[in-house]
């Protein structure tokens, strides 16, 4: 098996025993992203809306450092502390991607890590090298 490690510093490093991705073959699979500051590696200042946003930049951080974009996704994972958040993600995931829209499930969690109010992983198919 080819195995590829991906690593970016414009996303938030690894904070426990996990890489920020892995690339098999064309399949890239991106690990759970929470809204941190890179730079600071604290949340992010702001609303649900700021926690959602920088999310999705995180993984396209990601995405781009393994050489793709948050078009390749074909599978979103959104876990919510509050479910009431779940028109929130629809309107800001349109921001960030058009149609076709990835596969995606959404699911209520009691509590995420250093108290974020959303976290999010992926899976991504990618044709270049």
């Amino acid at each position: 098996m080819n195995k590829r490690i991906i690593d970016t510093d414009r996303a938030p490093r690894a904070i426990g025993t996990y890489s920020q991705a892995v690339r098999v073959g064309e399949t890239l699979y991106l690990s759970g992203q929470i809204p941190l500051v890179p730079e600071t590696m604290e949340l992010v200042q702001g609303d649900v809306q700021a926690q959602i946003r920088r999310v999705f930049d995180n993984l396209e951080a990601v995405a781009v450092a393994a050489g793709g974009s948050l078009a390749d996704l074909v599978k979103l994972t959104v876990f919510l502390t509050d479910p009431e958040d779940f028109s929130l993600v629809n309107r800001i995931m349109a921001e960030y991607f058009s149609e076709p829209y990835p596969a995606r499930a959404v699911i209520g969690v009691s509590a995420l890590p250093k108290g974020a109010a959303v976290e999010m992983d992926t899976v991504m198919v990618l044709t270049g090298p």
